[in-house]
């Protein structure tokens, strides 16, 4: 069953919280759903550079809370906050109810599951061998306190003239079936000029997180 579900949807409710809180009605939950996907789509657009952890989203009468986990705030906020006045107004444009916005900041850059695959991803671009680059993040990320990795590319990895196949590399303990273990995942996707690799990240948090 651990391959088979999300592994943060498979925690739901234990150690793991929902990104989207609110209730709709029948009718509206379809055009909710489209809004929270084109806030945090819009968002990663304009301030992705500044490493997104993630976007969490709750919903009142007439109010929409963001609240964006980064690695970067300063570069959210701006000088003098004027990057975050000027994201709050979009995202009301957007959404067309008034936005609370808030900003929050992390530190641990390779314990977060998102940021690791976006590096693995970057990297594959730069055409760096994959091989190398899986087991050095797999090695950096054990460095950061993690109790276990997995990370995985899948695709034409040996370029247009190869067979798609799988490279990963598993370090410490990554439980796929413990509700128990706190497993941060991630995947993203790395277009190259010779094709298109998958890169998929677990990551098995220390309890202190």
């Amino acid at each position: 069953m651990g391959q088979k579900v999300h592994p943060k949807g498979f925690r739901l409710d234990l150690n793991r919280d929902w990104k989207s809180v609110w209730y709709a009605p029948k009718k509206e939950y379809g055009d909710r759903v489209l809004e929270d996907i084109k806030i945090r789509a819009f968002i990663r657009e304009k301030v992705g550079h500044a490493g997104i952890k993630s976007v969490n989203i709750k919903r009142s009468i007439g109010d929409v809370k963001v609240t964006v986990i980064v690695l970067r705030p300063g570069v959210v906020i701006g000088r003098g906050g004027s990057g975050h006045e000027m994201l709050k107004e979009e995202l009301e444009r957007l959404t067309g109810a008034k936005v609370e916005l808030s900003v929050e900041s992390f530190k641990d850059k390779d314990l977060s599951a998102v940021l690791v695959a976006e590096e693995v991803a970057s990297q594959i671009k730069r055409r760096l061998p994959v091989r190398r680059i899986i087991k050095s993040t797999a090695s950096r990320v054990m460095a950061a306190g993690a109790k276990g990795v997995r990370v995985q590319v899948a695709g034409v990895i040996g370029g247009p003239s190869s067979i798609a196949r799988r490279e990963h590399v598993t370090q410490g303990s990554v439980p796929m079936q413990t509700l128990r273990a706190k497993i941060d995942y991630a995947k993203r996707t790395a277009f190259t000029g010779y094709g298109t690799l998958g890169v998929k990240v677990w990551i098995h948090l220390p309890d202190k997180d």
